[in-house]
């Protein structure tokens, strides 16, 4: 039996070994794996999640309710939400052109219905203030702006 063991450690010994390098390759495609993987991991993120927006119960309040009825989730109210978010859509488009189109102003004034948007380019940023005339409320936002050197 000791000659047998002896033997069968001789021959392991004198066998080549081979190994290769471990490479980690990601699963996400977000992370760099591969693209075929996003709809089952997205699928598989929809099966785990418990909350979903549709248990979300808005607050009612009269005030910000088209018309000053009641808000809910009915077919009417879920498309003027939908509407009123394509129309500021398209008013965001027409800032955009204004701003950073094919002829690019400087300053301007853009108006959609109560809401009124000034844009002003500086040296460094871009100021935009949003006025709501229907409840006086106005929002700054200042951009950066890209400043490149050719100088490199």
């Amino acid at each position: 039996m000791s000659l047998l063991s002896g033997a069968l450690v001789l021959i392991a010994t004198g066998l080549p070994v081979r190994a290769g390098d471990l490479v980690y390759t990601p699963i996400n495609p977000s992370f760099g794996g591969s693209p075929l993987n996003s709809s089952h991991l997205l699928a598989i993120a929809g099966a785990q999640r418990e909350a979903t927006a549709s248990d979300f119960e808005e607050p009612v309040d009269d005030d910000l309710v088209p018309g000053g009825g009641t808000g809910g989730n009915s077919e009417a109210d879920l498309f003027v939400r939908q509407l009123q978010g394509r129309l500021f859509s398209a008013l965001a488009g027409q800032v955009t052109e204004a701003i950073f189109g094919e002829n690019p102003q400087d300053a301007g004034t853009v108006r959609f219905g109560d809401t009124t948007v000034t844009f002003e380019r500086t040296l460094d940023s871009i100021r935009l203030v949003i006025a709501d005339a229907s409840d006086g409320t106005l929002t700054e936002i200042i951009v950066p702006q890209l400043v490149s050197s050719s100088n490199f």
